[in-house]
């Protein structure tokens, strides 16, 4: 899952960086309103964690211009100010969650989990597709009640296509939670991710369909008597 980090705290968003990878995340940072505005009308995220107080433009006009643009991506706010109308505030312009600072990285995380599983419309923070289950609040797979070992890059495919279950995931939207912004997004790549994943889980009653033109799907075999 991919996050846009806009913080112009340089310790701190270096602290938050190397806290969110280390969770298999994978992060961009910004340190100013303008690039961030600029970044979110070409790039896609999962979740933008947003500070109010950055230079040449305020948290505040980034959120305002993502809202009008009808972009639906979850906003965490990160600020100092935490009064009840500064929080009332935000929330009425668009924000999905408040977070003061100083703030506990554990509940950081929670709040960042929640986030993602309501934008993925995930109600249950077990998802099941047949003995595959993944667990959104430890980020972890088992497969028939055993660890499924995967690679961080691998892990991201699996997390994006069961956050997605039931719906097509396209190569763009799959490459974009992988990789980013200065990484590159390789299609063959993401082929050679997904393949290795689909090798994993063979034997199992779990599959990556591939839709050619459309993209991938997550998916219970059902199998014969």
């Amino acid at each position: 899952m991919r996050i846009l980090l806009v913080e112009d705290n340089k310790q701190l968003a270096d602290w938050l960086c190397r806290t969110l990878r280390k969770e298999h995340y994978t992060v961009d940072w910004l340190d100013n309103g303008a690039d961030a505005d600029f970044v979110l009308r070409s790039e896609a995220y999962d979740l933008v964690i947003l500070d109010l107080a950055l230079p040449k433009l305020d948290g505040q006009e980034v959120l305002r211009r993502l809202r009008a643009r009808s972009n639906r991506t979850p906003v965490m706010v990160l600020t100092a100010n935490n009064t009840i109308s500064s929080r009332v505030s935000e929330l009425d312009h668009g924000a999905d969650d408040y977070v003061a600072k100083p703030f506990d990285v554990e509940e950081l995380e929670a709040r960042i989990r929640v986030l993602l599983r309501r934008s993925s419309q995930v109600v249950n923070p077990l998802i099941r597709c047949g003995s595959l289950l993944y667990d959104t609040n430890t980020r972890e797979f088992t497969l028939s009640g055993e660890p499924l070992q995967l690679t961080p890059r691998e892990r991201a495919v699996l997390e994006v296509l069961a956050m997605k279950m039931g719906s097509t995931v396209s190569k763009a939207a799959l490459g974009q939670s992988l990789f980013s912004i200065d990484d590159g997004i390789s299609a063959d790549a993401i082929e050679i991710y997904v393949h290795r994943v689909r090798k994993k889980l063979e034997g199992s009653d779990a599959t990556i369909v591939t839709l050619r033109g459309l993209g991938y799907l997550l998916r219970q075999v059902h199998r014969g008597a």
